[in-house]
This record gives structure tokens, sequence and C-alpha cells, in this order.
């Protein structure tokens, strides 16, 4: 296993120091990555040399342009894509996914079916509710007590009538990584469109959009050391038959056909600029971006689980303490851990972590639905912490050496 934690020292964020005098323990990843300095600076170069509209006649404007099929063409080798064409940008994934689906709504008739999961992100389940008042079916495949998918009952779902399956990579909320490639079979055999959340899985996994095949991919840049960016990857073709909006002159060909108006340019720089970061954590030399980034994710996938390891078992062993989600280890997973304390609210462990300097998550993430099944609703949902190249086996243990205080009541 390569050790990551040397590339703390791109992170500015990382100096400051929390209420108690101590360094910040970032383990709020989830809901966003801290931003390298080459990030920051990448966007404030953007704006002190070249800040222009596109399609000028002049050198801002063509530097513009050409930044931004940049910003396509990284993204297409982050995700495994071999023409950046095939991606689109938007405000944020959300926005991009309504945008998708009311899109793809245009070309459904009333009783076409949709399949959402129980296990989703509300961005991938709201944008398909927001079609039924068209006279579309949402079904919902449900999740059982582990937090996975009920295969069986999900593909019990899919009938004749199934037009879009959506789907998540991984749960944001509890780790859990969904058996895409039978789903994708699955869909292909109905002959439905499958539309894939990877915002969670984008920063610790290895994505290609080529094997996998899925018709559409979204992420979100500024979960793994970007700006807020919303990227949407479309199969080639697709984009072309769908009636999507925009403004009157904006190009009816993909990408641009997904893009509303006038992109964030200097946000698009610093993605270009992460997407560099990533590839920098692989091992030199590398033939391409690509190879580079797949040596880099390779690293961050198993450094990031061997802490998370760490973590699970410390948590594991504390009385008191229930986690969520397959075990770290024995399977494909995200390295993001989820958990209660008997008795105690997840808002008043996540702000006696905060006062200690610890920044966790509590609630339920907008995994709404996952929360309800799960029954902890009462207890104000889950206590979420997550890993990310930049964390360290010390963090961790002054981690567990908090929780373990908390759940004793100390």
């Amino acid at each position: 296993m390569k050790d990551l934690s040397y590339c703390r020292h791109e992170f500015p964020s990382l100096a400051r120091l929390g209420p108690d005098g101590s360094p910040l323990v970032y383990l709020d990843g989830p809901g966003g990555s801290q931003v390298p300095a080459s990030v920051i600076t990448a966007i404030a170069d953007y704006y002190t040399r070249r800040n222009s509209n596109t399609h000028g006649q002049f050198i801002t404007s063509r530097e513009s342009d050409a930044m931004i099929w940049s910003a396509r063409a990284h993204m297409a080798s982050l995700l495994g894509a071999s023409d950046p064409s095939t991606i689109s940008f938007g405000q944020n994934m959300t926005t991009l996914n309504f945008l998708l689906s009311q899109a793809i709504g245009r070309t459904l008739s009333p009783g076409d079916e949709i399949i959402v999961t129980d296990l989703d992100h509300d961005s991938n389940v709201a944008p398909w509710l927001a079609l039924e008042d068209r006279g579309l079916v949402v079904r919902h495949a449900p999740v059982l007590p582990t937090a996975e998918l009920d295969m069986e009952a999900f593909h019990n779902l899919i009938s004749t009538k199934t037009r879009v399956i959506a789907v998540g990579w991984a749960s944001n909320a509890v780790g859990t990584v969904n058996p895409l490639p039978t789903i994708r079979q699955w869909a292909a055999e109905a002959g439905a469109l499958m539309v894939v959340d990877a915002v969670h899985w984008a920063p610790h996994g290895l994505i290609d959009v080529e094997q996998l095949k899925p018709d559409f991919l979204l992420c979100s840049t500024y979960k793994f050391f970007g700006p807020h960016v919303g990227v949407l990857y479309a199969k080639p073709g697709l984009l072309e038959s769908l009636p999507t909006l925009r403004v009157r002159p904006q190009s009816e060909s993909a990408p641009e056909r997904m893009e509303t108006g006038t992109l964030n340019h200097a946000a698009l720089a610093g993605v270009i600029a992460a997407v560099e970061f990533i590839a920098s954590l692989g091992d030199e030399p590398a033939s391409d971006l690509r190879s580079q980034i797949r040596q880099a994710l390779t690293h961050i996938y198993h450094y990031e689980h061997e802490l998370a390891s760490k973590l699970y078992r410390g948590l594991l062993a504390m009385p008191g303490v229930k986690l969520y989600g397959p075990p770290v280890g024995a399977q494909d997973r995200a390295p993001t851990i989820s958990f209660t304390i008997a008795g105690q609210s997840s808002e008043a462990v996540a702000q006696a972590l905060g006062e200690q300097g610890i920044l966790a998550w509590d609630g339920d993430f907008y995994a709404m639905t996952l929360v309800d099944r799960l029954g902890i609703r009462n207890q104000g949902g889950l206590l979420r912490l997550g890993l990310a190249p930049y964390n360290t086996s010390g963090e961790i243990e002054r981690t567990l050496a908090a929780v373990e205080v908390i759940a004793h009541g100390i």
C-alpha cells in the first residue's frame, strides 16, 4: 500500500486549528473534500489571465474555449470515456439530473415505469418522482436490513413497461457499493435507460464508462478536490435524441445540448487541476493521463480502505456503537463509516466531536428513505465519517479515542 498522507502539504485548509488548538480532523469528505492549492491557483489564474466569455475572435476568449474542451477531456479521462464530447457540465449533479429527467420524461408516455432505489441520495430520486404528474409510474427498489439493495425484489420490479433504471454506484450514507454490472444487464434486457449516480464513488474508485456502459452517469467535482461543478456523461448519440432545455443559440449537438447557457469557466479551470491532482498520486511515469489516473485511484482505494478498516474495527469493538453498511474488507465498499451510539442523538455526538476539532456529519445526508428504513430517524439519523487521501492513521486513533469517551458518557 502506498502511503498517500504525504499529499497533506498540498491542502492549505489542513493547517487550520480547532477550538482546542489542535489541527482539525477532516472526516467530512462525503459532504465535499478539501481543495489542494493547485486547484485554488488554477481558479485564480483563470480570473487574472483568461477571464472571458466564449467564441470570441480574441486571445482570452479562444483560451477559454480551449480550457473548456480541456476540462471535458480531463473528465473523460477520469471516467474512462474516449470522447470528450460525451462530457457535459452544469451547476451541480442535482440540477443536471433534473434537466436530464425532464428531457427523458418528454419522450415517455403515461403508464411507462421508472425504477429508483431506497438506498439512493434524493438527487437520483426526486428528479424522477417529479415525472409522476405526467402519468409516469415510479417503482422503488427496497433495501435489506444490511443496507444493501434487495436484488431479488429489484429484479421483480422490472417489466415490459420499464423505461429508466436510476441507481447509485455507492451509498453516500453507508458506503454500500451496488452490483452495477448485474443491473446494467437487467436494463439492457428490458430496453431501459440506465442512469447512474456516481457522486459518492468517483473520489474513491475507478470508473470505466466504456466497460460498464451506462446510458448516463453523473458526478460532482467538489467531492474529489475540485470546485462545485456537476458532470454528466452521456453515451454517444443519446443527447441528440432528447428534447433538452436550453437557450435557442445553444448548440443542438452534444455536449452543449445539455448545457442551458454559459458555464462557470473559472470553476472548470479548477476541474482540470483537480483531475491532475488525482493523477499526481499515481506512479511515474505513465503513458497517458488515463493510465496515471488508474494507478492513482488504485492507490487511493487501498490507502483509504486501510484507514477505513482501522476505524471500522475500532468502532465495532465499542459497546453501544452500532455500525451500518457492509463490513469493511468483506467486499467492494466506499470508505464511509456510519454509526449510532445507543441512547445518544447523532447530532449531539457530532457536536461533541466538533468541539474536539473532529469534523463529522450527522443526519440523513439526503438518503432520506434509507434512514427511515433503518428506523433511526428519531435518533437523528446517522453519524458519518469519511476517509480521503489526506487523512492519517493518527487521526483515526484520535477519533476513536474521542468516540469511546462519548460512548461511555465520560
